[in-house]
């Protein structure tokens, strides 16, 4: 049987999948962390992957593809080296850059799908050209992660030999997901009248970029939602919703998305469709950053939430610790509020800070609505899913059923599954089994603590 690998490069480890190509069948897995942050080595990426995929040596692989955190820029010289460590999506430093990118390109959103923030690309390449201007001045090209690690694992290492997809693309900033190319005019406002710089070609979501000094293929790889809702094999009307260190609604649309305000990024997905995703800067470690106050481990939190009643007795968690996205806030913090020497206790703190970073995310799925995406279908994943507070307030803050896919890595396997199809050479994705749903029904409606939060975000 043939087999595949697929990658997951995430903010602090990276994951390996081996499956069936023709199945999805899971072979073997392995993982490797490595340093997070807000700025970091592209190296160490490498390293990791290198000693994930050692760990899953003995089996022989057909293909691979890699999937990767969003918006980080990797500046490279003319040699093909790493000028300065890589800014990854939850950099903020750039936030000046991306407002001065947004008044310069006023219909910047029509023509990318997104309004510029601080974690694009386009804002970070641009800050690189006004704060380092010695390194501007050696700038050749600009990969992200995943484009990066293709490009390292492959055997060509000539800068004309970068590439990456649509879906990933369409996270730069410069890059238009409805024709599929580059805006060259938004590229040069991004270097602001000084020398370009390349960027990857962007192949089809079926096609291979280049192959291992060993001869396996590489396919075109994707960002990571793009990845993870390839990997659920999420389908058109599907909303998903993703706890980790940060969260993401994100939906699978025919249809592009353009918003005016920036909330909603309009990006392409890695099969064909679009995209249109919110992303908070703030989720599962907001739990745990509440656990670790409180001094206890991440099963006694949920426990201690769901022993408290709706509502927190009155207190509510701003979740903006680190800045936020969505809304853009780049310079905010959290806070509580609503706290009487009655109400303090610590289940009622771990049940503010699960619905303060749910009503975060209810937030970012109504931005969806308002660009008239309509959801048939919610999908709750990523580590903070596991918990059952989470998945029972998530429910009742959403007033609606949610679906809950068996435990999995899903960005790994959506690469998996994207190195399957180019691997079959044909036009339809593989048909894989994607596991079981468990439905979350809502036990109560929260409607009055969800628009009481939803005014708390908007004017804070």
């Amino acid at each position: 049987m043939p087999i595949v690998a697929g990658v997951d490069s995430s903010t602090q480890s990276v994951k390996v999948v081996l499956r069936d190509a023709d199945t999805g069948e899971l072979v073997a897995q392995a993982s490797e962390p490595h340093p997070d942050g807000t700025e970091v080595d592209p190296k160490a990426w490498e390293v990791a992957l290198e000693s994930a995929l050692a760990k899953v040596d003995q089996y022989k692989i057909d293909a691979i593809s890699i999937a990767g955190q969003q918006h980080g820029m990797v500046a490279l010289d003319k040699n093909g080296e790493v000028l300065r460590k890589a800014l990854l999506w939850n950099d903020t430093r750039s936030a000046n850059a991306a407002e001065e990118l947004n008044r310069e390109i006023p219909d910047i959103h029509i023509r990318t799908g997104s309004r510029l923030v601080a974690s694009f690309t386009a804002s970070k390449v641009r800050w690189l050209y006004d704060a380092e201007p010695d390194n501007a001045n050696r700038l050749a090209a600009v990969a992200l992660p995943h484009d990066w690690l293709s490009w390292r694992l492959s055997s060509s290492k000539n800068l004309d030999s970068l590439f990456t997809d649509r879906s990933d693309a369409s996270g730069t900033g410069y890059f238009n997901p409805e024709t599929n190319t580059y805006d060259l005019e938004i590229m040069a406002k991004v270097r602001n009248g000084k020398s370009a710089f390349l960027a990857p070609r962007v192949l089809k979501p079926n096609e291979f970029g280049g192959e291992t000094t060993s001869g396996v293929p590489i396919a075109a790889g994707a960002g990571d939602n793009a990845g993870a809702a390839l990997g659920l094999g999420a389908k058109v009307g599907d909303l998903v919703i993703s706890l980790g260190t940060s969260g993401t609604a994100f939906a699978v649309s025919a249809n592009p998305t353009k918003d005016p305000t920036g909330e909603v990024a309009g990006f392409a997905d890695a099969t064909g469709n679009f995209l249109p995703l919110a992303c908070t800067l703030n989720a599962a470690k907001v739990f745990a950053s509440i656990a670790k106050m409180l001094n206890i481990s991440l099963d006694e939190f949920s426990e201690l939430a769901l022993s408290a009643k709706s509502g927190a007795g009155g207190i509510r968690l701003l979740p903006h610790f680190d800045g936020e996205r969505t809304p853009n806030r780049p310079n905010a913090r959290g806070n509580f509020s609503g706290i009487t020497s009655e109400n303090l206790t610590r289940e009622n703190l771990a049940r503010a800070a699960i619905e303060g970073v749910v009503a975060g995310m209810v937030y970012a799925a109504n931005s969806l609505k308002r660009e008239g995406f309509l959801p048939m279908r919610i999908l709750l994943i990523g580590g903070a899913a596991k918990s059952l507070a989470v998945q029972e307030i998530t429910a009742e803050m959403f007033t609606s059923v949610i679906h809950l896919p068996d435990a999995g890595e899903y960005v790994a396997d959506g690469a998996a599954r994207q190195a399957a199809w180019a691997l079959s050479g044909k036009n339809e994705i593989p048909n894989w089994q994607h596991g079981n749903l468990k439905s979350i029904q809502p036990k109560s409606g929260e409607k009055e603590l969800v628009e009481n939060y939803l005014e708390l975000i908007s004017n804070a």
